[in-house]
């Protein structure tokens, strides 16, 4: 069911992972590459990728290739939203992706690239237009976010919050659905450029849109499809059920999973962004998720990988 795994979501993103916690990021260097040889060592065919960084920072990765992440890894994702929250312009993602060149020779995926309708739902459907004639072909993957608006009843995964002004509430807006199901002007748009563009959307615990969400993929053409399982929803009763239910609507996708949040009682502070108390039960949890999900055809071995990091 799944083809890539994603390890973790944005860690130099503030809002998912604590820099003050871990300021040099070498625990999160020891917990990534822990994960990455774990997910080897149970399916050696599965695709790693370091998850999308955000902002798109060529430092950040001469960083992780310094401590030897990079050497762990098959792909370095990228996540960007000019027309939002970034400080560059929708033209400059060709220049972007060339920072990253510069500095790895891994594949290159933008694991996450969208436009809100918070202001105009034609700026969205411009916007669109404009990164498929940027984006497509020019790098090994695009993946769109995202399918649904978030529902205004939840809470966005961010520590933005309404001190950022509108940043915050433009997370409820990045759907080519409304709330509602409802489709947006940029949805047909959308379709045109299927299975080139892939689509990601994050489920949460027991989401009832799943079901709908999967045949509206299928609607649209879609091949590729980017979601997560969270490590702190592994605690919560009838985890497995949920996740199941997860990866069984995915199944007719190529799906990339991001392994990510640190569950409160595993952080060293109680956050989702905390660095782990102990790293390798994420290796652990990446681990059973890939047994689970995208056994090896060969049958793995147990991995039991403790080494240290390399300064930067």
């Amino acid at each position: 069911m799944i083809e890539a795994a994603m390890i973790w979501n944005e860690p130099n993103n503030k809002s998912h992972w604590d820099p003050e916690i871990d300021p040099e990021w070498s625990l999160f260097a020891q917990m990534a590459i822990l994960a990455a040889d774990a997910i080897a060592a149970r399916n050696p065919e599965l695709t790693k990728v370091l998850g999308g960084i955000s902002p798109i920072d060529p430092f950040f990765i001469s960083r992780m290739k310094n401590y030897g992440v990079l050497d762990h890894l098959d792909a370095v994702a990228l996540h960007g939203f000019p027309l939002d929250w970034n400080l560059w312009q929708i033209h400059e993602w060709p220049e972007k992706i060339n920072e990253i060149r510069a500095v790895t020779d891994l594949p290159i995926w933008v694991s996450e690239v969208g436009v809100s309708t918070f202001g105009a739902e034609e700026v969205q459907l411009w916007g669109l237009q404009r990164t498929a004639e940027l984006l497509k072909g020019r790098i090994e993957r695009c993946q769109w976010y995202s399918l649904y608006d978030l529902p205004r009843s939840w809470e966005a995964t961010t520590r933005h919050r309404e001190a950022e002004g509108s940043s915050y509430y433009r997370h409820y807006y990045m759907g080519i659905l409304r709330e509602d199901g409802t489709p947006k002007p940029a949805l047909d748009e959308f379709a045109k450029h299927t299975p080139d563009l892939g689509l990601v959307q994050w489920f949460h615990f027991e989401d009832p849109r799943l079901d709908e969400a999967a045949a509206w993929m299928k609607r649209l053409g879609v091949k590729s499809v980017r979601t997560g399982l969270s490590w702190a929803d592994r605690f919560r009763p009838n985890a497995l059920d949920w996740f199941d239910r997860q990866m069984q609507a995915l199944e007719d996708f190529d799906v990339t999973v991001t392994f990510c949040f640190t569950p409160e009682h595993r952080g060293i502070a109680a956050h989702h962004t905390s660095a782990p108390l102990v790293p390798e039960e994420f290796a652990t949890f990446c681990e059973e998720m890939v047994d689970r999900y995208a056994p090896s055809r060969e049958g793995g071995t147990r991995c039991e990988v403790s080494r240290p990091v390399a300064e930067a």
